[in-house]
């Protein structure tokens, strides 16, 4: 899988051979660890709330879309407590390899589910990040009812798993901004404020970043 300008599609990038070859490319690991600690930086935005915390091994951050691992990886270089999940048996398959590299101290679970069907229990998780996987639980979504259905209704669990005041940071690539508000807004309709940050500000589309609190006030306009 060469390193490509257009973004990968789902699920045919991530299966088979490809899987295979996209969890041993140095470039996409180094990408995906770097926006993984970023996605953690945003975690902690003051324009949250404050909050302070020296030793992140009391907390359960759920990896929404963890493919081969890197993401969970990262996060578990930081001393988090991780629960993996992904759709897609191939991409679960190659991050599971990896739990023999950590601590038996840390909580590193793998589960092979949906985003749109995750199979815990509510106030289950201190964070949740997404790291370029958020986009694809709209796929084979074909009518305007079907996109804001799945998006409304993944908002609102998303929100009874997280604990009274836990955050989420979605990393994930809108092509419009018409797309970009209904995401945002399925958040803000489900018990979520915050605010998002584009990697590029003068593109309409691209890296996104949603950082969003469960409950609280509101930070302003999405």
């Amino acid at each position: 899988m060469p390193r490509k300008k257009t973004l990968p599609k789902f699920p045919y990038d991530y299966i088979g051979e490809r899987a295979q070859e996209y969890g041993t490319l140095d470039w996409m690991e180094k990408n995906q660890k770097k926006t993984t600690r970023q996605c953690v930086e945003y975690l902690f935005d003051s324009k949250l709330g404050s909050i302070e915390i020296e030793d992140f091994s009391n907390y359960l951050i759920l990896d929404l879309g963890c493919g081969t691992g890197f993401s969970s990886e990262a996060l578990l270089d930081l001393n988090f407590n991780v629960v993996g999940i992904d759709i897609l048996f191939d991409m679960i398959e190659k991050a599971n390899a990896k739990k023999t590299d950590f601590s038996s101290i840390q909580i590193f679970e793998l589960i092979l589910a949906s985003i749109t069907q995750l199979p815990f229990q509510p106030n289950s998780f201190d964070f949740i990040v997404s790291i370029s996987a958020y986009n694809f639980i709209t796929y084979k979504k074909k009518t305007m009812g079907e996109v804001n259905h799945i998006l409304n209704e993944t908002a609102a669990y998303l929100s009874k798993l997280l604990k009274d005041n836990g955050r989420i940071v979605i990393e994930f690539y809108p092509n419009t901004i018409k797309e970009l508000n209904l995401f945002t807004s399925s958040f803000t309709n489900n018990n979520f404020n915050g605010f998002y940050i584009k990697q590029n500000p003068t593109q309409k589309s691209g890296q996104t970043f949603l950082l969003l609190k469960k409950g609280g006030i509101n930070y302003g306009e999405m």
